[in-house]
């Protein structure tokens, strides 16, 4: 449809931008006398998502949300409607000027600096935003929304040629409200990833702070002239945010004014409470670092003019020279550097999840081009193709002489990842001759260091302890893990209930009690099957990515997130989460060895778990003892008393300063006095918000941690 068209009471003159779900429009009214601005922007929803419900009902909430902030740093929005086919649309306010995105980039094509103070005025025109956003109140009640942004990034910060900022686009904003909190359920999260706060990364509760985080990394970037959170892959990305890397600031204190890094720090706290609580005292912390605000207003005025006329012949020739190298990177019958050898197969169709992507990302490349050179991109783009790589078979020969093959590439990495292929077996990879499996190069990053005390499930050296389950639950010995903080490796075996040979295996690494990594035997835990069983990926995108494997060095989650068929947050979320269910899983176990290696490394992973041991405790616990099921357990017990245990010199654990989730934190204050089990659960019922069953897994945590006991 070209432009300019009517669309409802609007003609839209010509598209700005598109995204994955909507397109924007410069318009205006198609009537006199309507009050509103002669110019104006025209968001509505993409086609294949206005026949949508669940499109439509986002598109609908981020009118509502953003129509319930009115404030100079917010983009105004107009109204709401839909046309006369039924199409929704939102109408706001024009930003004559650019967003914050074009400016950095700008700012770091020449190598320039944007000054300190007026970073920082730029930072608290956005936290103003904030104020009013985080207390925005329902029009119609007058409750509070509790709106959260969640994408506030420099795309989303607009800069006006008259040095105005303004925060905007509320597509995944979301309100804490209980009616908006059950309409969310399950929504994944869709913001930028590198401007996310690590809770919303881990997929843990998150709230305004988050919003705070995002405009703390928002203002690093600015100061840096480069992302605060590099990496070498959207997952490296992830983990350094989950971890608070903020190592770029600490290049560039000497520069700062003095303070300033300390603010910028406690803004990018990894944990909630030890940031600004909200947005106004995060703003009052950085106003001795703002320039003059009629000076700041004259600079970003004077840059966006700057960033606005940035010579057109400019822009063409680095729109040529994308396309030049876009037309010299041609699937070829050779792996790249450190892959194995491929020989190209039948050319097969793009999985769903990747056809349906790729035009929309072209889109949105396009349409940040003015319309002279995006005709040229449309013309310069080559055609892409995905290819299906067949990998030449490889041999397996065991240490007890077992030969095993031919194997594809894909069933060597399942081998690997499962145990089955082992330190000392011999591989003869794709035809290069055999070669002890750590020998590889390829494969040397699944083996730990050697060491003294083991290298393998069995020894050598004795264990630092032993047990079976039956005698000592994985409750209990997890609790000794955490509480002795210990760093090493947990081995559970026990035979196959299935009656298949073999056995089933776990290595479980910790480094100062908290989980690192955890690999498994069993095949079905492997990622790609994990995503599958998840409903994350289809079983036929799977098998392409099988695939295409070795190209991307045998790294699962780097083929899915490269091929577009699962997104990066998607995969550092399910790396945790299979993490998680690996030892959950262990909690049903109804028999098997458990044997700690203390000071064992963990082999090389690019993913490490860091996941906190009691949280895994509640989560085993829920995979034995779902729903009200610990209740038949406890029923002989509900006249019995508990409270408070003494510490004892004999106590084997020491759980000072370790963070308890909130369930056990919530059963601990129940069980202050000694009182009858049967008079605790009441108590909880009359406060509400647990069930019977929440209540007694969160006592089973305080009973292993030796926190509270029964009496006699």
């Amino acid at each position: 449809m070209s432009a300019p068209f009517r669309f409802g009471p609007f003609f839209l003159d010509s598209r700005i931008a598109v995204g994955g779900t909507a397109e924007v429009y410069l318009g205006r009214p198609a009537a006199p006398g309507t009050g509103l601005p002669d110019k104006l922007v025209v968001k509505r929803l993409l086609p294949h998502f206005a026949s949508d419900p669940e499109g439509r009902t986002m598109f609908e909430r981020e009118a509502r949300l953003h129509a319930a902030v009115t404030h100079d740093n917010v983009v105004t929005v107009f109204g709401a409607g839909v046309d006369n086919r039924g199409e929704p649309y939102l109408s706001m306010e024009y930003i004559d000027g650019v967003d914050g995105y074009r400016l950095l980039r700008r700012l770091r094509q020449d190598d320039e600096l944007l000054p300190v103070g007026v970073a920082v005025y730029v930072a608290r025109e956005v936290l103003r935003a904030l104020e009013s956003v985080h207390a925005a109140r329902d029009p119609l009640s007058g409750g509070a929304l509790g709106i959260v942004h969640r994408d506030v990034s420099p795309s989303n910060i607009y800069l006006s040629k008259d040095g105005k900022v303004k925060l905007g686009d509320f597509g995944i904003a979301r309100s804490t409200t209980r009616t908006t909190l059950r309409s969310e359920a399950g929504q994944v999260l869709k913001g930028k990833f590198a401007y996310l706060a690590p809770e919303q990364v881990a997929g843990e509760p998150s709230d305004h702070r988050a919003d705070l985080f995002s405009l703390g990394t928002v203002l690093a970037e600015i100061l840096l002239n480069r992302p605060l959170f590099p990496g070498g892959g959207q997952l490296a990305i992830l983990l350094a945010i989950r971890d608070c890397k903020v190592d770029a600031l600490q290049e560039i204190r000497a520069r700062l004014p003095p303070g300033l890094f300390e603010v910028l720090q406690r803004a990018l706290s990894r944990q909630p409470a030890s940031r600004f609580p909200n947005a106004t005292d995060f703003a009052q912390a950085l106003a001795p670092f703002e320039a003059d605000p009629r000076l700041a207003v004259r600079e970003i005025a004077a840059r966006v003019k700057w960033v606005q006329s940035a010579a057109s012949s400019d822009q063409m020739a680095a729109v040529r020279e994308s396309a030049r190298a876009m037309r010299a990177v041609r699937p070829t019958s050779e792996a790249p550097p450190r892959a194995p050898a491929v020989a190209p197969a039948a050319t097969v169709k793009s999985a769903p999840a990747a056809a349906r992507q790729a035009p929309v990302q072209r889109a949105a490349v396009v349409s940040e081009l003015p319309n002279e050179l995006a005709q040229d991109v449309e013309h310069e783009m080559p055609e892409r193709k995905t290819e299906e790589y067949e990998l030449l078979p490889s041999w397996v020969v065991k240490e007890n002489g077992e030969k095993l093959g031919p194997w594809t590439f894909a069933r060597l990495m399942e081998a690997l990842a499962t145990g089955n292929l082992q330190r000392g077996d011999k591989v003869d990879f794709v035809g290069r001759g055999f070669q002890d499996v750590e020998e590889i190069e390829e494969f040397a990053r699944f083996f730990p260091p050697p060491s003294a005390t083991t290298g393998k499930l069995t020894g050598p050296g004795a264990p630092d302890f032993n047990d079976h389950l039956g005698n000592v639950s994985m409750l209990h010995t997890l609790m000794r893990v955490l509480a002795q903080r210990e760093t090493g490796v947990l081995f559970a075996e026990r035979p196959e209930e299935t009656g298949e040979t073999g056995s089933a295996r776990k290595e479980l690494y910790f480094v100062a009690g908290k989980l690192h990594h955890v690999a498994s035997s069993n095949a079905s835990e492997l990622l790609g099957e994990y995503l599958v069983r998840r409903g994350k990926l289809e079983r036929e995108e799977l098998d392409l990515a099988l695939a295409v494997l070795p190209r991307y060095g045998g790294r699962m989650g780097d083929t899915l997130i490269s091929m577009g068929l699962v997104g990066p947050v998607d995969i550092f979320r399910a790396i945790r989460e299979q993490g998680r269910d690996r030892v959950a899983d262990l909690f049903l176990w109804k028999s098997g060895a458990v044997t700690f290696y203390r000071g064992q490394t963990a082999p090389p992973v690019e993913f490490p778990l860091d996941l906190d041991l009691p949280t895994l405790m509640i989560a085993g616990l829920e995979a034995a003892k779902p729903g009200d099921a610990p209740m038949e357990e406890h029923r002989d017990h509900l006249d019995r008393v508990i409270g408070k245990k003494e510490s004892g010199a004999d106590d084997l654990l020491s759980l000072d300063g370790i963070v308890w989730p909130p369930l056990v934190t919530r059963v601990q204050s129940l069980v202050k006095t000694d009182a009858k089990l049967r008079d605790i659960l009441k108590a909880a019922a009359r406060t509400g918000g647990l069930t019977a069953g929440d209540i007694l897994r969160g006592l089973e945590v305080l009973l292993a941690a030796g926190l509270v006991g029964w009496k006699s």
